[in-house]
């Protein structure tokens, strides 16, 4: 049947069992560990290669993160921990705009901007026993980094403006719609890059430390009262825009000519190879192979845009034309309408696709423009 399955529902099928089974000694890799998948993998003697699960989810989750954090809080605008019962408007703490945020959640679902004593009473009352963590609201565009843990060094990836909250695409105002490679070296200065390399350094050192490998992401905010660069995420895992930076690097790779593998030659050539793409990195990493001198490929330019299905059932989407989009060389992948919030269509782009931080450029305004319902 055209049933969707989950990773762990996908190892447990007996198809998929059968065709894992025919390799001699199978490695399995998947995109997000779990316990359960981890129990899969055990009951059924294949080798996970994927970091720990455990530490996965201490990382990521809101509240554990900032135990598992320590000193490294420092990188995080001011917060605190509260329950729903104790929170009091206005907040002693957060005079203003505050961010609440649950201990976890995806895409923005389970973060709030907490701006009235209503909001806040709503809170208590929903959820009076649940822990809430509190930051400050800082103003400010958001980068993505994708980071390699491999062999205990550090690759950084590279850097691309993360798109938020920007309609058509959906009605969450603090929901990931895309990232875009080429707005970054046009909004941070050196310092800036300085400081994300020292939190992506620091994050991907503590995570060597407790036997992590291969992919990690951050999400990090350029205040720009303060002008300075704060962490608001990790990801531990491989995040989501991963596979499209791997395909605009390989892309990049074959354009600047890094590289030729000839069949008779081909250990002499791929050891000539300088640069590796994020996903080669990760999947190195995990099968503990050597670093060597590996370095990611550099990439300025390309973007991807994520169209989401609206979780207000009043907002009404039109039927979009693919072929319009496709007839802009644009890659589209269309995903089955499936609960608010989740992925409904995602275009790529070669080419960058912002203006600046909240407006988009010629070729991003033609996308709007395609997506948006009219009549």
């Amino acid at each position: 049947d055209n049933e969707k399955l989950d990773t762990w529902q996908l190892l447990k099928h007996p198809a998929a069992a059968e065709s894992i089974n025919k390799v001699s000694r199978p490695a399995i890799i998947v995109f997000k560990n779990t316990k359960q998948i981890e129990t899969i993998c055990s009951e059924k003697g294949w080798r996970l290669i994927n970091p720990n699960a455990t530490l996965a989810r201490q990382v990521e989750d809101k509240l554990s993160q900032l135990t598992w954090l320590g000193e490294l809080q420092k990188f995080l605008p001011s917060h605190q921990t509260l329950f729903g019962n104790d929170l009091t408007w206005p907040l002693p703490d957060f005079p203003g705009r505050v961010i609440a945020q649950f201990n976890h959640g995806h895409t923005g679902l389970s973060t709030f901007l907490i701006e009235s004593e209503k909001q806040i009473n709503d809170l208590k009352k929903k959820f009076p026993r649940r822990e809430i963590r509190l930051s400050k609201f800082i103003s400010g565009p958001v980068f993505t980094s994708n980071n390699i843990v491999w062999g205990g060094k550090i690759l950084r990836g590279n850097l691309s403006f993360q798109i938020t909250g920007l309609p058509p695409f959906t009605d969450n105002l603090f929901a990931t719609i895309g990232n875009d490679w080429e707005l970054p070296r046009r909004l941070l200065q050196p310092k800036h890059l300085k400081q994300i390399a020292q939190i992506a350094n620091s994050i991907g050192k503590k995570l060597a430390y407790e036997g992590w490998r291969g992919l990690f992401g951050i999400d990090v905010i350029l205040d720009q009262e303060k002008d300075k660069i704060y962490l608001l995420e990790i990801n531990a895992r491989q995040p989501a825009s991963t596979s499209f930076e791997s395909e605009l690097q390989k892309r990049k790779q074959l354009e600047e000519n890094e590289f030729s593998v000839v069949a008779s030659d081909q250990e002499t050539n791929m050891a000539k190879i300088s640069t590796v793409t994020i996903f080669e990195a990760h999947l190195a990493a995990l099968l503990k192979l050597r670093v060597r001198n590996r370095e990611l490929q550099r990439i300025d330019t390309g973007a991807q845009l994520i169209e989401r299905v609206p979780t207000d059932e009043n907002i009404p989407f039109g039927n979009i034309d693919i072929k319009k989009l496709r007839n802009l060389g644009l890659r589209v992948i269309e995903y089955d309408k499936g609960e608010p919030g989740s992925d409904w269509f995602r275009i790529q782009s070669q080419r960058g696709v912002m203006a600046n931080t909240t407006e988009f450029n010629e070729l991003g305004q033609t996308i709007k423009e395609i997506l948006t319902p009219h009549g």
